[in-house]
């Protein structure tokens, strides 16, 4: 199976390298010279179009920012249906609205594309130690061909249904680590406020029945203080948008949601723009009369 890549930034690079030792054929698009040349290191060949991407390519999968570059990639007038070939698989790996994920559909059965969803849950750094989990809708035939190479650079594989879902589940698993670092902040400055020293009370947290992997995670690097981005505020506040504007369309009432993307949007002009989204833990912290430099 020869593959395609069209965007191999933080997480479609590591994809990409996964895909390379495991000895697939990877041709790779990226505008950026420097994921290009990352890519190129990893044993994949470039390509110089998305056009000449899909000729050397049997399935193209692509990691894109946001909905109008999806937009453009997928149904633009050099993009990928515009250059489909018959019997091309087109994995979408992107967190984007179903709304669009719907119009490249439309755009996929016009040109004989089998269209496969798959955005994935995790950060960068799952991504690079292999640990995402792909979360996956579309044609079913077309998922079992490409499963054994998504098993090469994810630790799990859920298949949802045969349209959107996958774009919603990831929309569902976005909205509960949103939420949970807000709760996680209103927490955490109530237990330093009641004397509870930070190491001790981060050790109880993860020791609990809420000691959920993401959890875990962040109390690790909450223990030393580091905040160094995975997501930033301003990158959750997009994800953000895209659930509070599903909840929209679908008539579900989402106030905690909206509250969250306050408190991002406070974290943001608080001043840790460039920190990771838990850096909302430091927004309480200064609101509830703490230190937010040591503990």
């Amino acid at each position: 199976m020869k593959i395609g890549f069209i965007g191999a930034g933080k997480m479609g690079g590591p994809m990409v390298r996964f895909l390379a030792k495991a000895g697939y054929t990877v041709t790779v698009c990226d505008p950026d010279p420097t994921a290009r040349a990352r890519a190129l290191g990893h044993g994949a060949a470039e390509a110089s179009s998305i056009k000449a991407c899909i000729a050397a390519s049997d399935v193209v999968f692509s990691s894109l920012p946001n909905d109008d570059i999806l937009r453009a990639v997928a149904l633009g007038p050099d993009g990928v249906f515009a250059n489909a070939k018959p019997g091309l698989i087109y994995v979408e790996t992107s967190t984007v609205s179903a709304g669009v994920s719907t119009e490249v559909a439309v755009g996929a059965t016009k040109s004989g594309v089998a269209y496969l969803r798959m955005p994935l849950s995790g950060n960068n750094n799952s991504a690079e130690a292999g640990q995402v989990t792909a979360l996956v809708s579309g044609p079913p035939a077309a998922w079992e061909k490409i499963k054994p190479a998504v098993q090469k650079f994810s630790v799990a594989q859920v298949y949802v249904g045969d349209a959107e879902q996958a774009r919603y589940m990831k929309l569902v698993i976005n909205l509960l680590v949103a939420n949970s670092a807000s709760l996680m902040a209103e927490a955490l400055a109530l237990g330093r406020k009641g004397g509870i020293e930070w190491s001790t009370m981060l050790d109880g947290l993860t020791a609990s029945a809420i000691g959920s992997p993401w959890l875990k995670a962040k109390a690790t690097l909450l223990k030393t203080r580091d905040f160094t981005p995975t997501f930033t505020p301003d990158q959750l506040c997009k994800d953000i948008d895209l659930m509070l504007a599903a909840g929209d369309e679908l008539g579900i009432p989402m106030p905690m949601t909206a509250t969250t993307r306050q408190l991002m949007k406070a974290t943001n002009g608080d001043g840790y723009a460039t920190e990771d989204f838990i850096a909302v833990v430091k927004l309480f912290e200064r609101l509830s009369g703490l230190s937010t430099d040591s503990v």
